[in-house]
């Protein structure tokens, strides 16, 4: 299993300042955002013995909008070995999506 714990994440492709920072005890995983255009956010979850991630989240945008959902995280590595997160998430509410999103991990 890989630990996440202190590990840090930004999306790459996006580089919009948004930081997450992971911690893990066991199973249970959770992470705080924030940064660009998100005030605050929050993930919670669990990691498999894969290291895959399913996780809850909410956040708060710039412009005052709540945000809600769930994603499925799958580890990979980059060519260079840094950890890369590949997020497949649904957004609920007003603002409903799906995607699928990467973070990678800022050494």
């Amino acid at each position: 299993m890989i630990n996440y714990d202190g590990r840090r994440f930004r999306n790459p492709a996006d580089d919009d300042g948004v930081i997450a920072r992971y911690h893990q005890r066991g199973d249970l995983v959770w992470a705080y955002f924030a940064g660009g255009p998100v005030r605050r956010g929050a993930a919670t979850g669990v990691c498999e013995r894969d290291g895959v991630l399913r996780l809850a989240y909410t956040m708060v945008l710039a412009d005052g909008a709540v945000i809600a959902g769930h994603t499925r995280t799958t580890p990979e590595h980059t060519e260079h070995g840094v950890l890369r997160l590949r997020e497949e998430w649904e957004r609920y509410g007003s603002d409903s999506a799906t995607g699928v999103s990467y973070l990678e991990e800022v050494r």
